[in-house]
């Protein structure tokens, strides 16, 4: 098969990325072996690509918002069969027994691995899955608007949970790419007001047309004060400009993976009247499965760009200089069949 391996990790101006030919992997006794047709492009995979992260498996194949068809499967998979349509996202493993797995707190496992990162993933003609891990997909959903939300959307949803945003509340998103607007579209369903706060003109207007009532520059105030607030964009300082937008008692989430410094936090302006900053840590397979049910019931679509798989590492430069809003998919045009 073919494969983008990253090859020396550096940043995605310089290609570290590579086509490479490999064999077809061979699923291990609980996995499924899967086709893929489609894989969202995620800013971790830019992360993973660009060496923001540390190096978990040498020449690794990024990619972890995967739609694919199971074309085989290890002696102990189980609930799936050949020719079932599945998800394959970031969380891929954990250890079951751990104190945090026992607790519901999957996401917290120690020893937890990775889709693309920890093991080979999307960015490829095929890829394995532990059968426990994989989702199935809503069958009206196409494979391409499906991908976002088996990262974007499912991380969106666990941020807005961090925030513990009550009914009707305000809500401030910092940041509008891939995540945000579907964590936007799930809030507005739940009774949010929203305020999208982004550098990007594209994204401003994709977030006033998704119904938020207000998208302004994020180094500005909010037109209100808020109740919770997720930062989306990678930028630590934006971290005391969005503590100061908080009302009293208002909670700040930090959605990413990985954050530059936050400059020195002022108590009083910035976390005086009990505001919070919390982190967003992976997710969990019950979050995942929330968030999907909610994206069938609430009709969440995500915002999509597709590229062919086989211009992996413009998509990834794309990413980088904001060059779209919404999310970008890689469709694979290196196997037989297409997604629909």
């Amino acid at each position: 098969m073919h494969a983008w391996s990253v090859v020396r990790p550096g940043p995605a101006e310089g290609d570290p990325l590579r086509l490479v030919e490999r064999p077809v992997p061979v699923p291990g006794t609980d996995e499924l072996l899967v086709r893929v047709r489609a894989c969202g492009v995620c800013r971790t995979d830019l992360h993973v690509t660009e060496g923001d992260l540390p190096v978990h498996r040498a020449r690794v194949v990024p990619g972890h918002e995967v739609v694919g068809v199971v074309v085989g499967a290890g002696p102990a998979a189980r609930d799936f069969a050949e020719g079932d349509r599945v998800g394959v996202a970031w969380l891929r493993r954990t250890d079951g027994t751990c104190a945090h797995c026992t607790r519901g707190a999957e996401n917290l496992c120690p020893r937890s691995q990775y889709t693309g990162w920890d093991a080979d993933g999307g960015y490829a003609e095929y890829t394995t899955v532990p059968a426990a891990f994989a989702y199935r997909l809503p069958g009206a959903l196409p494979d391409v608007p499906a991908a976002p939300l088996l990262c974007a959307g499912i991380i969106g949803l666990r941020a807005l949970r961090r925030t513990g945003l009550r009914p009707g509340g305000r809500l401030g998103l910092y940041g509008f790419g891939g995540s945000a607007h579907l964590c936007a579209q799930v809030a507005l369903a739940e009774g949010a007001t929203v305020h999208v706060l982004t550098r990007d003109p594209a994204a401003r207007r994709l977030a006033r047309e998704l119904g938020a009532a207000s998208a302004r520059d994020a180094t500005g105030p909010p037109p209100e004060p808020l109740d919770a607030a997720i930062l989306f964009a990678p930028a630590g300082d934006l971290v005391p400009v969005a503590l100061r937008a908080l009302d009293r008692g208002g909670v700040l989430a930090i959605a990413g993976i990985h954050l530059s410094d936050i400059p020195p936090l002022r108590y009083e302006r910035e976390l005086f009247y009990e505001r919070e900053l919390r982190s967003v840590t992976a997710n969990t397979r019950a979050d995942g499965r929330e968030f999907l049910a909610l994206a069938e019931r609430h009709g969440v679509r995500a915002t999509t760009h597709a590229y062919p798989l086989s211009e992996a590492p413009r998509a990834l430069r794309d990413l980088k200089a904001d060059r779209f809003d919404g999310a970008a998919v890689l469709v694979n045009d290196l196997s037989p069949g297409r997604p629909s």
